[in-house]
């Protein structure tokens, strides 16, 4: 598995980060669909392997890419540190992919460290977490050390240049995108979670992965939202919830028949924490990216918190 990490690595920065995001985006549509015709073994090996594994896993594939070119920029052969969309093996430098492959490794390692971790490994996205703790070491060996740059500005304001989407980063859009985006998350997961067994409590890699997939549009110049930990913050806590509203132990004990009351109280709840989602992915990007030389992810900081606000939750529910 490390060492497929390495090509994972590799393959991120050959591509840019961006993009392969968008292909682990396809790669869950494909896990789901083989989940929900009854191939579970066949789609959990897709997940375990190639959407969040050592091929397309965001803190293997995503994270090399944000390495390499953090480094890409250090040596002059790319203009910012912070350019993700760029695909790197077209600058012909060798060492580039090699610290694309290198991270990608690091990558693995992390994650697997992560998920060892009492409580907190099991009660957090150990994916997200390695792609925040990878992106800061990239900082620290090839960007400006430093993770709260005040020089160009206030830590948290905003000005010219210094914006990470500035089509969604004032309260109402934050608002409005974390409602709408979130409603439509966990409407989808819940119903998915509770009527397709083979699913479960995967359902919300489902708009996860639309929302991975509109990044394309992104990196092709459209002014799409970035909504990727919205959805998936908010299918996460109507799945969690849903047994709680519904008064039973699991997603599996409803048989498949869904409690339409439930499934409403359950989307208001993950709604809840879609909008929480989305002010957090502001609020980390104007902390860690907008003024840094390289790419520290918002919506991976916003998910590895937002996932453990949820379980957080649910255990002070009970």
């Amino acid at each position: 598995m490390f060492v497929a990490a390495l090509g994972g690595g590799f393959f991120g920065a050959a591509i840019g980060g961006n993009y392969v995001f968008a292909l682990t985006g396809f790669s869950i549509l494909a896990a789901i669909g083989a989940a929900a015709s009854g191939a579970t073994d066949f789609s959990a090996n897709l997940f375990n392997y190639v959407s969040f594994g050592p091929f397309l896993g965001p803190n293997i594939a995503f994270g090399g890419a944000v390495a390499a070119a953090a480094y890409a920029a250090k040596r002059g052969y790319l203009d910012g540190g912070k350019d993700i969309v760029k695909p790197l093996a077209g600058l012909g430098k060798m060492d580039v992919l090699a610290v694309g492959a290198l991270f990608g490794g690091l990558g693995y390692l992390i994650k697997t460290g992560v998920a060892e971790i009492p409580w907190f490994g099991g009660h957090t996205d150990a994916v997200a977490t390695t792609v925040i703790i990878s992106a800061i070491l990239s900082r620290m060996c090839f960007g400006d050390h430093k993770l709260f740059n005040t020089e160009k500005g206030k830590l948290l304001s905003t000005a010219e240049g210094q914006h990470w989407l500035d089509y969604h980063e004032k309260p109402t859009q934050l608002l409005t995108m974390g409602l709408l985006g979130g409603l439509f998350a966990a409407g989808v997961s819940v119903y998915l979670g509770v009527t397709v067994p083979g699913i479960g409590m995967m359902a919300n890699t489902l708009p996860f992965a639309f929302s991975a997939i509109t990044i394309l549009i992104l990196s092709l110049g459209g002014t799409t939202p970035v909504t990727h930990h919205v959805t998936n913050i908010a299918g996460l806590g109507a799945l969690v919830f849903y047994p709680v509203v519904a008064g039973i132990d699991s997603l599996a004990a409803s048989n498949g028949v869904i409690n339409w009351g439930a499934a409403l109280g359950a989307m208001l709840i993950g709604t809840v924490f879609g909008i929480v989602a989305a002010f957090l992915g502001e609020l980390f990007a104007r902390l860690f990216q907008i003024r840094g030389n390289t790419h520290i992810d918002p919506p991976a900081f916003a998910i590895f918190t937002g996932n453990t606000l949820v379980w957080v939750v649910f255990a002070l529910v009970g």
